[in-house]
């Protein structure tokens, strides 16, 4: 399975985000998942790479070719497919992806977060989306969609089409028994591609 992790390229971040990205990453190898990810080194996205390499796994990095500078991307990718633009870098990852996991990160995350749930909301995919919540970094992010809930500017169901997961031994059980299934919210009359 191809898993698509999403999170941060801050180095400046408490360590304890660090060991446990690095921990699903060997997980994922050792099960046999691939890494599909936006190729860099540093911060989460290089805890992740670092912990498929360790365990000999398949690690697809794709990058914008502005990002193709020293040290920023990670040099044991299996795989580094470069791209003009960061939607076109999205477009690939999604394309290329099982499944979707989002890691702690900050506005370039939630908003790979934010798209890939509108995208599965509208019925343009059925993949499984996870929220790895290392150390509580997406409780209010919780608050707050609940409020957009409780205020009517979502609908209920929306809750449905993502689960938040505290290990990663969850995260990977989950993106391995998920089933897809077709969501119709709202007025939207889109399904799923099978």
């Amino acid at each position: 399975m191809n898993l698509c992790l999403y999170g941060a390229s801050s180095e400046n971040i408490n360590e304890i985000y660090k060991t446990e990205v690095e921990k699903l990453g060997s997980l994922m190898a050792q099960r046999g998942h691939a890494l599909i990810f936006g190729g860099g080194a540093s911060g989460l996205m290089g805890a992740a790479a670092r912990g498929v390499f360790s365990e000999n796994g398949k690690i697809i990095g794709v990058s914008p070719n502005f990002f193709n500078v020293d040290g920023i991307l990670f040099e044991n990718c299996t795989d580094l497919i470069y791209t003009e633009t960061m939607r076109e870098r999205k477009q690939v990852m999604e394309d290329m992806s099982d499944g979707f996991v989002v890691l702690p990160g900050g506005i370039g995350t939630y908003e790979e977060f934010f798209e890939i749930l509108t995208s599965k909301q509208l019925g343009l995919h059925g993949k499984a989306i996870s929220i790895f919540n290392i150390n509580g970094y997406f409780d209010e992010m919780l608050v707050f969609l609940e409020k957009a809930i409780s205020e009517g500017f979502m609908k209920p169901a929306c809750r449905e089409l993502f689960k938040v997961f505290d290990s990663a031994e969850d995260v990977v059980l989950y993106m391995e028994t998920y089933h897809e299934e077709k969501h119709e919210i709202g007025e939207y009359k889109f399904f799923n591609k099978k």
